[in-house]
């Protein structure tokens, strides 16, 4: 199946050392060779980066990963295909606007009956189960809320019911972001972990890289990484439950729930 890689932060921070490790999965050392994709935030705008080659020899993941973009909301994915060949349409993350705002969603897990999902006004480009996941992810929220609901907890309440409902139809782990929120929902694997003063170092499992967060940090920075499995070998990472949905803003915890 393909990984996730998420990242929420309360000041705008580079993925670099994270996606370090996810490039050597992406058809190296692992099987994930059908592309990747990543999206990060900055302001009110994002920039997304995707190429349907392995990233770990595709030179559009050498830059990213060299180029220090900073950013406080970050998703990012790398594929096995199952659901739709190998093209950049059917490249994840995917990204379409509601209430003003662009939602980016990343997709891990294989999904049936899925072209059943009514989409509306939002219909997918690709061929992917997951991309007709997000299209109807979003027209529920559009249905449900013709106008952004005051409440940002309410909102993802609702979220977590769609998100429910979509992991009935097979293996469905995600993150959504707005930008300003990062939601994720594991029915399988999806681990966490937040970093905060006091910052120790940290090295990489896939890849012989260690950094000191110490040297690159403020007493006041909060990071925190969301991937499919756990990318360093020295820190306690956090494995969600099935059915478990987090909110994380600014690098926190907001809420936590199991269905």
């Amino acid at each position: 199946m393909c990984e996730l890689l998420g990242m929420s932060a309360n000041v705008p921070t580079d993925i670099c050392f994270s996606f370090t490790s996810l490039i050597k999965r992406g058809g190296d050392k692992g099987p994930h060779k059908d592309g990747w994709g990543i999206t990060f935030y900055e302001g009110k705008g994002c920039r997304t980066f995707k190429d349907p080659q392995p990233c770990s020899y595709s030179p559009i993941a050498k830059m990213v990963q060299e180029y220090p973009i900073k950013s406080k909301a970050v998703v990012a994915h790398i594929r096995q295909a199952n659901r739709g060949g190998v093209a950049l349409e059917n490249t994840h993350p995917f990204t379409r606007e509601l209430w003003g705002k662009n939602w980016t969603f990343a997709h891990n897990g294989q999904l049936t009956d899925y072209e059943q999902l009514p989409t509306g006004l939002f219909q997918p480009v690709g061929a992917t189960d997951s991309e007709y996941a997000f299209c109807y992810l979003i027209n529920q929220l559009h249905q449900k809320y013709p106008n952004k609901p005051d409440d940002d907890l309410q909102l993802f309440n609702f979220i977590k019911q769609c998100a429910n409902e979509l992991s009935k139809l097979g293996v469905f782990n995600m993150l959504l972001s707005d930008g300003q929120y990062v939601f994720a929902y594991c029915t399988t694997n999806l681990h966490w972990i937040t970093r905060k003063a006091p910052f120790g170092k940290a090295k990489l499992i896939d890849e012989d890289v260690e950094i000191d967060f110490q040297k690159h940090t403020t007493p006041d920075d909060v990071v925190t990484i969301i991937s499919t499995l756990p990318l360093t070998s020295n820190e306690v990472w956090h494995k969600l439950q099935k059915g478990e949905a987090i909110l994380f803003k600014n690098g926190e915890v907001i809420q936590s729930s199991w269905f």
